[in-house]
């Protein structure tokens, strides 16, 4: 619930960016209890929620508090269950629904959302994570990844969509990225020091270098990024991204 108190704070004192979640664990939440949920989240927000949605991946924080910590085919079973159980929600009065995981019987959720909240499916497993983005999602988020890494997983949901009759471009491509930003590469990278090595690293450099790479997102298909400044609560990096990386996207 710390999570919903904090968006509906957000709603309330700025009341013009979207907001959204990045991403829910399908696990944590009974879906039809978040579904209502997000309905009044859409209501305080006056229509600006995105509701980031996913199958769970951190094996550590299942564990610790308890959740079962299912093969990724079943996970990502349960969150296709759990959205069509919070679309039901949604759309209908009542909304009943059987599945395998997940059951509703003459379920209501007051008010309905209006306008509908966009659903953005977080991950990009191939074989089925992706074929659920083509089946379900109206935004995918990606996480950080090579360039050609990227163009690769773009291809694969591009192969799902035409499998599924889906239109390819009616998806919104959206990244999450992780930027250690100074006026030097030399200085972005002692701030980034170790997290330069993991299997996806985050990007370091200076502005210049900053937009380039984003633009070579935006050339993929990316139209929306979000960024998390490891430094917070230390502005220096995002002060530096509002003037120097900012102007070349106005």
């Amino acid at each position: 619930l710390e999570c919903w108190t904090q968006l509906t704070w957000i709603a309330a004192r700025f009341p013009t960016p979207l907001l959204g979640t990045i991403v829910m664990a399908n696990d944590y939440r009974h879906p039809p209890y978040l579904a209502k949920m997000a309905a009044s989240l859409q209501v305080f927000s006056h229509g600006r929620f995105v509701l980031g949605y996913g199958a769970g991946w951190q094996e550590e924080e299942y564990r610790a508090y308890g959740f079962d910590y299912a093969a990724p085919k079943v996970r990502i079973e349960k969150m296709v269950e759990g959205i069509e159980v919070i679309k039901a929600l949604w759309t209908q009065r009542p909304a009943t629904y059987a599945g395998r995981h997940y059951q509703v019987t003459d379920a209501f959720c007051e008010p309905q959302p209006d306008p509908p909240i966009p659903i953005m499916i977080g991950g990009d497993g191939e074989r089925f994570l992706l074929r659920a983005v083509a089946q379900h999602a109206d935004w995918w988020n990606s996480v950080t990844r090579r360039p050609g890494v990227l163009r690769h997983k773009l291809a694969v949901l591009r192969d799902h969509c035409q499998a599924v009759g889906r239109d390819f471009e009616d998806i919104r491509k959206t990244i999450t990225m992780t930027i250690y930003l100074a006026e030097s590469k030399a200085a972005a990278e002692r701030l980034a020091g170790d997290a330069l090595q993991r299997n996806h690293p985050p990007f370091a450099g200076e502005p210049a270098a900053l937009i380039d790479h984003l633009h070579e997102h935006v050339e993929m298909g990316f139209d929306l990024f979000q960024f998390a400044f490891p430094a917070f609560p230390e502005t220096h990096d995002m002060r530096l991204f509002v003037d120097k990386v900012m102007p070349a996207f106005r």
